[in-house]
């Protein structure tokens, strides 16, 4: 397609790119539509054929997470834009030391997260903004996204407060949507996740409805015996957590036969030890 929308007006790929070309704007750091769906399209500039745009959900495939996380922070701030808040990208704080994605205002910042990142530089970045006197939310791309099982390296992007309980941010540039997943626990033995998920626009409406959320919980229901199960075959497999329960049975006289439903019972938070250590200890 060689025409989108921009601020209610046509303007076609060949003119953008040459604005691009001879900086006088960045490359897609504008909010294109699609003339005819409206949904978010980016401008792509090629050496070998005339610029054109392409929807968002359309070059999902070919998307690094260079290009993600540029175009999920460039989303992000346009929405917050439109929502009201003075966000800038990539605005230098601590002296340098660190740079906000998105900072939205003096006390609030959002940062991106779609390469790998070590516990240590998260906490040497959060304990930044701390020293600045800066909120940091954190938001994560597809490479950290939260599906059924949790991982060690998505623990230190966990959150809790009391209108969502534990919760998780995701965003996904190629649906123009970011994600809430809240009311999150694990299983008492196993690596599973049970959480309730919302999902927003990212748009104005999107982030107002996000700031207001307030959810009704669901329950969740666990069968102990399932627990027990896979804590027996743990064991039989002397995987770390099965050798770690079978010394603690060991130790106290006891055998995963005598123990009572209860700790087979008990949900915890993600990462937390698991709810027979607890018992046993």
């Amino acid at each position: 397609m060689y025409a989108a929308m921009l601020n209610k007006r046509l303007v076609t790929a060949v003119n953008e790119a040459h604005l691009v070309m001879t900086n006088q704007k960045g490359l897609n750091y504008e909010d294109y539509r699609c003339p005819r769906c409206s949904k978010r399209m980016m401008l792509v500039i090629s050496q070998q054929k005339m610029p054109f745009f392409k929807h968002l959900n359309k070059i999902h495939n070919m998307m690094g997470e260079k290009e993600e996380h540029h175009h999920s922070k460039m989303m992000l701030k346009s929405a917050l834009t439109a929502a009201g808040f003075n966000a800038q990208v990539e605005i230098p704080l601590a002296d340098g030391q660190i740079r906000a994605d998105v900072l939205a205002s003096p006390k609030l910042a959002f940062e991106v997260q779609c390469a790998p990142l070590s516990t240590e530089e998260f906490n040497h970045r959060h304990a930044l903004y701390q020293q600045v006197g800066i909120t940091d939310i954190w938001i994560v791309g597809q490479r950290h996204y939260l599906k059924d099982k949790i991982k060690t390296t998505q623990l230190i992007f966990m959150r809790e407060n009391q209108s969502w309980r534990q919760y998780f941010l995701e965003i996904d540039p190629t649906q123009d949507q970011f994600r809430l997943k809240f009311n999150i626990l694990q299983e008492p033995v196993t690596r599973k996740l049970h959480y309730q998920i919302a999902s927003f626009d990212l748009d104005d409406l999107g982030i107002q409805k996000f700031w207001n959320f307030k959810p009704n919980f669901n329950v969740y229901h666990v069968n102990p015996n399932l627990q027990r199960e896979y804590l027996q075959t743990q064991i039989k497999q002397k995987s770390k957590l099965g050798l770690e329960i079978a010394k603690k049975l060991y130790q106290k006289h006891l055998s995963l036969e005598s123990l009572p439903n209860a700790p087979f019972e008990k949900w915890r938070k993600p990462g937390d030890i698991d709810s027979v250590s607890q018992y046993l200890d």
